[in-house]
């Protein structure tokens, strides 16, 4: 069965652009993270962070980014679904195509922040949490690690 989706890592500004979009609409409209802490210098050209962009036709409906954390250790950020796409699995594309990527990327590791609300998608993944739950943005997060 061929997927509803396309993911895809973004190589183009107008990919960036529908990437953005959709953070945008997930964090900052619908969760009220504040603008300045969801864009920061890991969404700069040269910072190394590799950007993944769903799309369902041309419609852009999920994105995330992976960044060099430590040596062959990557972290998982901004994992975003369109509120229309949630509960259809496109969220774990996502991370499987992000995994995908981080091996051919040298990674062993990854990391992530979840929010709390997610912490059995990302278990369910194989990701396990580490430490206490902590505030980040007025949302409670729990740190997460999984072996490649």
């Amino acid at each position: 069965m061929k997927s509803l989706y396309q993911i895809q890592t973004v190589q183009s500004e107008k990919e960036m652009a529908d990437a953005m979009s959709v953070r945008k609409i997930v964090f900052i409209e619908e969760q009220e993270v504040p603008e300045d802490l969801e864009i920061d210098e890991h969404d700069t050209p040269e910072s190394g962070t590799i950007h993944f962009v769903a799309y369902r036709g041309e419609e852009p409906v999920g994105a995330s980014r992976l960044r060099p954390y430590a040596p062959g250790v990557g972290k998982v950020e901004r994992v975003a679904v369109s509120k229309t796409e949630r509960g259809t699995g496109l969220g774990r594309q996502i991370m499987l195509a992000m995994e995908e990527s981080a091996k051919k990327h040298g990674f062993h590791t990854l990391k992530l922040n979840a929010q709390t609300h997610a912490q059995r998608f990302y278990e369910k993944l194989g990701y396990e949490p580490h430490g206490d739950v902590f505030d980040e943005a007025g949302i409670e997060h729990i740190a997460m690690v999984k072996s490649l």
